[in-house]
């Protein structure tokens, strides 16, 4: 095999691979990183989905013409979807953690 080949299907491991998300080794985390990096994602998701809502919203009152409460944006889009990321990363990012202090203990 060549050496472009095998650069090739390792990164590709890499990429795939258990603890490894888009080529990132989040299983290498430590408990607090773990936290601190779900904490990070589901604000990020919260404003991303909250703004997304604002746009939502803006975009109704364009075709509607009727003002609508831009809180639905903060409670029934941004709020949700920010705890559900939290919880998923949550769930993933500890699952991997426990699986790592278990193959090393």
């Amino acid at each position: 095999m060549t050496q472009a080949s095998q650069n090739g299907i390792a990164a590709t491991q890499r990429a795939f691979g258990s603890g490894y998300f888009f080529g990132i080794p989040v299983g290498d985390f430590g408990l607090f990183v773990s936290v601190l990096m779900s904490l990070t994602v589901a604000i990020a998701s919260f404003f991303a989905a909250t703004f997304l809502g604002i746009v939502g919203l803006l975009i109704s009152r364009v075709a509607t013409g009727r003002m609508p409460d831009f809180s639905i944006a903060y409670k029934w889009i941004g709020l949700p979807v920010g705890l559900a990321v939290l919880v998923l990363t949550l769930a993933y990012l500890s699952a991997l953690w426990i699986k790592r202090k278990r193959r090393h203990a």
